[in-house]
C-alpha cells in the first residue's frame, strides 16, 4: 500500500536501497542529496510486506502562512517517482493524490524521459528543457560533433604561448568559485541570497565524501587569477554539470568552453553514460550547449495550486 511518511518516520537505509534498486534513478532522489539540499522531507512510500520500500515520491516541504508547500530544492533539477521492479503502484497520479492531501500547494520537476501521465484534478504541467550528450563515443568523435567555430577556438587556444586549460580544484577553490558567482551573478540575476549557498556547500561536501564531486577551474597562467570554474557530479548514469561561474575576462577568453571540453574529454568513451548540461530553457544557454553537439531533452514541471492563486508561492 501507499503511505504518507513524514521525515521522522522515514527509514533512510530502506530509502537508499529503494533508489539503488530503481533502474536509472538520478542522484537527486538519494537521501544524502536531499539531506544536503532540503534537510528534511516527507514522501509517499509503497511499503512491501517486510517493510521494504518498493517505490517512493519525495516531498520536500516548507511551511508558509497559507499552509504546507511542496517545493523543488535548490541545486536539485529533478525529483519525481522512484519505481523498483517490485512496485505494484506505477501510476504517478496515485502518489499525487496523497501528496495533495498533505500539501496545499505543490511544485516538482519530473525526470527526463518520463511520459507525462494523466494528472489528478487541480494539477497542471509545463514543459522545461535541459540538454544531454551521450558519452559512449570516444573524444575525437565527440569533438567532431562540436560546431566548426568551437573546434577552431580550441585549436587557437592550443596555439597560444601559454594555452588556457582546466585543472582540478578543491574545497577552497569551491569557496572562491561561489564568491565569483555572487560577484558576477548577484541576487538581482538569480534570486539567490547568501543563505541559499549553504545548501550548495553541504551538497559539495557530501559529494566529496562519496568521491563523486569534480571541481574544475581555469586560471590565468601568469597571474593565477581565477577566470572560471565549475562543479560536476558523477553518478551511475553519467555526469551532471551542476554549478559554474565566470569572470568577464574568463568569458572573453572562452573559459566556460574550455571547462566543458575538458569534462567531455575526461568522460568520453563510456557507453550508456550521459552528460547532462542541466539547463537550456534560455535560448542563449541552449545555443551554447548545442555547440558541443548536445541535444535538447524535455522534462515536466508539475504544479498544484488553487485557482487564481498568486504564483509567487513557488519562489521559495
Amino acid at each position: 500500500m501507499l503511505h504518507l511518511l513524514r521525515f521522522a518516520e522515514l527509514d533512510l537505509a530502506r530509502w537508499e536501497a529503494c533508489v539503488a534498486a530503481s533502474p536509472g534513478a538520478l542522484p537527486y532522489v538519494q537521501a544524502w542529496w536531499l539531506r544536503a539540499t532540503a534537510g528534511r522531507w516527507a514522501a509517499v512510500v509503497e511499503l512491501g510486506p517486510a517493510g521494504e520500500y518498493r517505490s517512493l515520491l519525495p516531498l520536500p516541504t516548507k511551511w508558509r502562512p497559507w499552509g504546507r508547500v511542496g517545493y523543488q530544492p535548490l541545486f536539485t533539477q529533478q525529483l519525481g517517482l522512484v519505481l523498483t521492479p517490485a512496485s505494484q503502484y506505477r501510476e504517478l497520479a496515485d502518489y499525487l493524490l496523497l501528496a495533495k492531501k498533505y500539501c496545499r500547494h505543490f511544485y516538482q520537476q519530473l525526470p527526463t524521459g518520463v511520459a507525462l501521465p494523466a494528472l489528478p484534478p487541480a494539477f497542471s504541467a509545463t514543459e522545461r528543457l535541459t540538454h544531454h550528450l551521450a558519452l559512449g563515443p570516444d573524444y575525437p568523435t565527440l569533438l567532431q560533433g562540436y560546431t566548426a567555430e568551437y573546434r577552431r577556438r580550441l585549436r587557437k587556444n592550443q596555439q597560444l604561448p601559454q594555452p588556457l586549460g582546466a585543472t582540478e580544484g578543491s574545497g577552497a577553490e569551491m569557496e572562491e568559485l561561489i564568491r565569483l558567482f555572487q560577484t558576477y551573478r548577484g541576487p538581482a540575476d538569480t534570486g539567490l541570497r547568501a543563505r541559499h549557498y549553504h545548501a550548495l556547500r553541504r551538497l559539495v561536501q557530501a559529494a566529496q565524501v562519496r568521491g563523486v564531486a569534480e571541481i574544475r577551474q581555469v586560471r590565468q597562467p601568469t597571474t593565477g587569477e581565477l577566470l572560471a570554474g565549475a562543479l560536476f557530479v558523477r553518478h551511475g548514469s553519467g555526469v551532471i554539470y551542476l554549478f559554474a561561474a565566470v569572470t568577464p575576462a574568463g568569458r572573453a577568453a572562452k573559459a566556460p568552453m574550455l571547462l566543458l571540453d575538458d569534462a567531455l574529454r575526461r568522460h568520453a568513451g563510456q557507453p550508456g553514460q550521459v552528460f547532462d548540461f542541466e539547463g537550456g530553457n534560455l535560448p542563449g544557454i541552449g545555443r551554447f550547449f548545442a555547440n558541443f553537439g548536445a541535444r535538447p531533452v524535455l522534462y515536466a514541471a508539475l504544479t498544484l495550486s488553487p485557482p487564481n492563486w498568486f504564483p509567487s508561492w513557488m519562489r521559495l
